[in-house]
């Protein structure tokens, strides 16, 4: 992966999914001050509590998604859609959200003229898995490869600690108890560490700058490894030089 921070001057139109949810909002926060963005559309199903001026927040229908974005131009595309089985209530209203929409977006970014699209997956995704809620995701990351677009990253990360809107029992209980499991989870199941969603947000935007072509997927430390892309150093453009004096 390139470290190289992005060329002083590019501005670039950032189309964002899931605007309003717990990595999405953190993945708005790391974006605002990102000097190669000149415009983050936003899309949300309510209105997002920041105000800025790079920022254009849409509210959407994301039934009709692709037609609410039809004419849109963007340079990258980022997808934080998702939901719970017990958020959604049911497996129809679960895939709808996590496959359909998460699709749908990316018909959309991709007509839009992006040459990336980063999207938030999960630890364990896999089209032939017993797991209903990993094979959606699995099957998700599938059709999304049939977009044919320049670069795909997709993050897997384990549970995500952090704060929601609406509190779940069980994941509070987790937020409690992952940081102490992540201690005895090691090798091959370090990639199943529950992880800060501030940190997944801003990993999403180290994708972007990490600069990989083609489908690439990222697990727990290639996504604490993207994070550091989030603030690199930059330098400012070199004032021009004051003209003769006639």
């Amino acid at each position: 992966m390139s470290s190289t921070a992005p060329i002083i001057g590019l501005t670039k139109i950032a189309l964002v999914a899931g605007a309003s949810g717990l990595v999405g909002r953190y993945l708005i926060e790391a974006l605002l001050p990102a000097p190669e963005y000149s415009r983050v559309i936003a899309l949300s199903r309510r209105p997002l509590a920041v105000e800025h001026g790079k920022v254009a927040n849409r509210i959407i229908n994301f039934a009709a998604l692709e037609k609410s974005l039809a004419g849109v131009q963007a340079d990258e595309a980022f997808c934080a859609l998702g939901t719970t089985l017990k958020s959604a209530g049911s497996e129809a209203a679960f895939r709808l959200v996590d496959h359909d929409y998460v699709l749908a977006f990316g018909r959309a970014a991709a007509r839009a003229g992006v040459k990336r699209l980063v999207v938030v997956s999960a630890v364990g995704a896999d089209p032939a898995s017993r797991t209903f809620y990993l094979r959606v995701k699995g099957e998700m990351e599938d059709a999304l490869r049939s977009l044919n677009l320049p670069a795909v990253d997709i993050l897997q990360p384990g549970l995500l600690l952090g704060m929601r809107d609406e509190p779940r029992p069980l994941e509070l209980a987790a937020q409690v108890v992952m940081p102490v499991a992540n201690l005895v989870l090691w090798g091959n199941a370090m990639r199943l560490r529950g992880i800060s969603a501030q940190t997944v947000g801003r990993a999403m935007l180290g994708a972007a700058r990490g600069g990989r072509k083609a489908v690439t997927k990222y697990t727990y430390a290639e996504i604490l490894r993207l994070a550091a892309f989030d603030k690199p150093a930059y330098k400012p453009a070199p004032a021009p030089a004051p003209r003769p004096s006639a």
